[in-house]
């Protein structure tokens, strides 16, 4: 395990976490390991936001574009990858500097994988039939009645809820009980957000540049890759805001419409974001300035 910590700046959505990063990786020569579940596609540019060609030439960054949008691209692969891409930074005597907003990965590191058994095709495929059967809500709910703090922890991912159900119909046990395995480093957390009303503001803004730069467009070519409609839902298709982009392609939203429907979810994904910040990182979300300052100050004493 190596002695000094590794930085992770994380933040709520659309609160400037790139930018910041990219400022600081430009003024330490940080390389940046992005912790984000949807960039690791390649192909969703515009949608998830991802550094540009000229961004990722001026500072380098590992963990985008490494999966065609057909994977299953999960936490157990994640935190391989993003292990391997940390030895090699430090080996290489750089340094750096995790930047991410997708708490399960994040956690994964700062905590060390979870130690929950390998799936289970046979028994995911029931809890599948159950999901399409009884809804989101009702496979929630069974979770919730015997560990609140495990469906807390699920964020109504689907994936994530028949995973967890897919092991407590085996073992008796959800995966958050099964512990973890120790981390391959040790991390310090750096977090930030915005004034509630300005992060408003932020996601309005973002989201209509980006329906504006080609977002249906990209909508309508991923799901020429992958059906939106495949039952599991597709992992890549949990990504926020490209179903009702798809639907602006497809003439049956209106960019408007679409925009509205997007920030709401946007918004709504920020606030549990905070809330993993605190509960499962156990960071405390300053401003954006004060994080620049103490991640600034941590740097200079590496």
């Amino acid at each position: 395990m190596t002695r000094a910590p590794i930085p992770i700046l994380t933040a709520s959505t659309a609160a400037g976490k790139t930018a910041l990063a990219l400022d600081l990786g430009a003024e330490f020569g940080l390389e940046i390991v992005a912790a984000d579940a949807f960039t690791v596609y390649r192909g969703l540019d515009i949608g998830t936001a991802k550094p540009t060609p000229e961004e990722r030439a001026a500072v380098p960054h590992h963990l985008l574009d490494v999966a065609d949008v057909g994977e299953d691209y999960d936490v157990a692969r994640y935190t391989r990858e993003a292990e391997a891409a940390l030895g090699d930074v430090l080996a290489r005597g750089r340094v750096p500097l995790v930047v991410g907003g997708t708490g399960f990965y994040l956690s994964a590191l700062v905590r060390g994988l979870p130690l929950t058994p390998p799936a289970d095709p046979a028994t995911r495929a029931e809890v599948e039939a159950d999901l399409a059967e009884r809804g989101l809500g009702a496979l929630l709910a069974e979770v919730e009645a015997r560990n609140p703090a495990e469906a807390a922890r699920l964020e109504r991912n689907p994936r994530r809820i028949v995973r967890a159900l897919e092991v407590y119909r085996r073992t008796g046990r959800f995966p958050g009980e099964f512990g973890h395995r120790p981390p391959a480093f040790i991390y310090r957390v750096f977090a930030f957000t915005r004034p509630w009303p300005e992060l408003e503001a932020r996601i309005s803004a973002r989201v209509g540049v980006m329906l504006a730069a080609g977002w249906p467009g990209e909508a309508a070519w991923l799901a020429s890759q992958v059906s939106p409609d495949r039952d599991p839902r597709p992992t890549v298709w949990q990504a926020l805001g490209y179903r009702e982009a798809l639907a602006v392609h497809t003439g049956t939203l209106t960019p408007e419409d679409a925009a509205r429907v997007i920030a709401l979810a946007t918004r709504q994904y920020a606030r549990r974001q905070l809330t993993w910040m605190r509960t499962q990182l156990g960071a405390v979300p300053t401003s954006s300035g004060e994080a620049a300052g103490a991640l600034r100050t941590f740097l200079k004493t590496r």
